[in-house]
């Protein structure tokens, strides 16, 4: 009965020692106590908010270079806080070409009623009103079909040879948005027969 008990009893302290050892390279291997309590990093020491931090983003899909397709609409708030960041305008393609890519001040997305409003006096109810326009940004009547009434002149900015490949389709969808803080508008259109995004109007 000692020979048979005399093996077992060695095997058992083997694999106690085995795992005594095992812990106590584990714990050799880590620089935190694993009792010590959680501290938070400090404020100074966590990233930073930059140019390039996304602080909102809104999208939509709508028909505008293809009418077979809809192309993709983004409205990317970006910067260290929403009243001084830039708005990014990104129009893609179906198949992910970039139309349009444009920045724009974060104030314009401001419409006349909170410019108006003396209530939206402070930083905070800027920064409110700026969020909701990027909300109202690609509502359905932003889009109109054809993209110049009939009766339009051509602006000084387009040459003869688009304007008139632009007035030829009938089917070319504008996009009006504000360009800037003076509360004008641009209209982006597509011409399919050059096969580029244009502005029509500022």
């Amino acid at each position: 009965m000692k020979k048979i008990l005399l093996p077992l009893t060695a095997a058992a302290l083997l694999l106690n020692l085995n795992a005594c050892v095992n812990t106590e390279r584990e714990i050799s291997t880590t620089s935190k106590d694993p009792r010590a309590v959680f501290t938070p990093t400090p404020e100074r020491e966590r990233a930073r908010l930059s140019s390039r931090t996304v602080l909102n983003t809104v999208r939509a899909s709508h028909s505008f270079s293809d009418p077979a397709t809809k192309d993709n609409f983004v409205l990317q708030l970006r910067g260290p806080r929403v009243l001084t960041a830039r708005a990014h305008l990104i129009v893609t393609s179906a198949k992910g070409d970039t139309l349009r890519h444009e920045v724009l001040p974060a104030r314009a997305l401001l419409d006349e009623r909170s410019l108006a409003d003396p209530r939206v006096a402070t930083v905070r109810e800027q920064e409110i009103a700026i969020l909701r326009g990027m909300n109202t940004f690609f509502r359905p009547d932003q889009f109109s079909q054809p993209a110049v009434p009939p009766a339009a002149e051509q602006p000084a900015e387009l040459d003869i040879q688009t304007w008139q490949a632009l007035r030829a389709d009938r089917s070319a969808i504008g996009f009006d948005y504000p360009a800037d803080n003076s509360r004008n508008e641009r209209r982006l259109t597509y011409i399919r027969k050059l096969g580029r995004a244009v502005i029509i109007s500022q």
